[in-house]
């Protein structure tokens, strides 16, 4: 191979300081199986390391689920694929798990991390679909012995600037899951109307400032002042909020109101509210008889549609057994994993 064929040495990233504070400079937190020791460390200081996702209540569901060899499972929502992995575990070689995703950054880099792993298309098939259309998926592969939902926003899609999910870090603002199609949360800003703004807020995420925010908002894009950065949306809401007293309060008071926002947004975006309500709709064709069901939710909006559905189902005669309470992480769970902390759980048998 001549000269000219070599690829040129990239330089890693350079920081100040002593640690890496922006994502792309955290080249061992974003090199797992190289680096794991420095992984280990960040995890056990109950952080996230860039790039990668901790799977939520695994213990928990791993339980309800009851897997056996030999049994055909569906993981609505892959992401990093740490629960599709303990799932495939169980089934030892035996069965087939499917898994659907619609980002198509994550999907591959997911399904190159299962290969490594020996999980490989003789057990696991991925699929780039849009867990709405899990009827579909159950007429070419179905019915499924074992369903899992989790619907959550991934840590890697949350901590990667270029997809705008956070209001901590600067970037575009754009909340898309999959960010070749639909379009952007700044493009959709500019659609709404004051009104339906604040509409939005209300519904997508019970926000108590909605009317202030929505008037900001609406007052800078009427003025031709951008608000298509995340930084620019935090700031906004900022404004809106510079009536509340400076005390200890405000401060708690401003990030909760900007990850409100933030969800609401990205709640419209995806058309969340939508895909459950259709996913809800289609579950009980896509089990077996005594498919078992789990599903994640992280906010009250998710959880309620999940337990007037399957309450419904139970009084129908479709579902034999649903949980009657919800089921919440464990206190020590939280404790190694902040994101864990607004998880509620239900499962259903049908």
């Amino acid at each position: 191979m001549g000269k000219e064929m070599e690829q040129p040495h990239k330089r890693r990233v350079r920081y100040k300081g002593t640690h890496p504070r922006k994502y792309e400079e955290k080249y061992k937190e974003l090199n797992p199986e190289k680096y794991a020791d420095t992984v280990q460390k960040v995890i056990s200081k109950g952080s996230t390391p860039a790039g990668m996702h901790i799977s939520i209540m695994v213990e928990e569901i791993l339980d309800f689920l009851k897997i056996q060899p030999g049994q055909k499972g569906l993981d609505c929502t892959l992401g990093y694929g740490g629960h599709t992995k303990k799932m495939l575990e169980c089934l030892k070689g035996q069965g087939h798990m499917y898994a659907l995703d619609i980002d198509p950054i994550e999907i591959v880099k997911t399904r190159e991390r299962l290969e490594k792993a020996g999980y490989g298309p003789d057990i696991l098939t991925i699929l780039p679909e849009n867990f709405a259309n899990i009827d579909l998926v159950a007429q070419k592969y179905g019915p499924f012995d074992f369903l899992l939902a989790d619907l959550g926003v991934s840590s890697m899609q949350i901590d990667n600037p270029q997809r705008g999910f956070s209001y901590k870090i600067d970037g575009p603002l754009d909340l898309r899951m999959n960010p070749q199609k639909g379009i952007s949360a700044a493009q959709r800003l500019k659609e709404l109307s004051q009104e339906e703004l604040e509409g939005m807020l209300v519904e997508n995420s019970d926000e108590p400032y909605a009317a202030r925010i929505a008037e900001k908002i609406m007052q800078k894009l009427r003025k031709k002042e951008p608000v298509e950065t995340t930084t620019q949306l935090r700031e906004t809401i900022e404004e809106a909020l510079s009536f509340l007293p400076e005390n200890r309060e405000k401060k708690d008071i401003v990030k909760k109101t900007c990850q409100r926002t933030f969800q609401a947004l990205r709640i419209d975006v995806n058309s969340e509210f939508e895909v459950l309500e259709a996913f809800l709709e289609k579950l009980p064709d896509v089990l077996a008889p005594g498919g078992r069901v789990a599903i994640l939710t992280f906010h009250s909006g998710e959880d309620r549609m999940v337990k007037k559905a399957f309450k419904r189902l139970e009084k129908e005669g479709i579902f034999r057994e649903i949980s009657k309470d919800v089921i919440r992480p464990s206190a020590d769970e939280c404790r190694k994993n902040g994101r864990a902390r607004s998880t509620k759980m239900r499962w259903a048998v049908k």
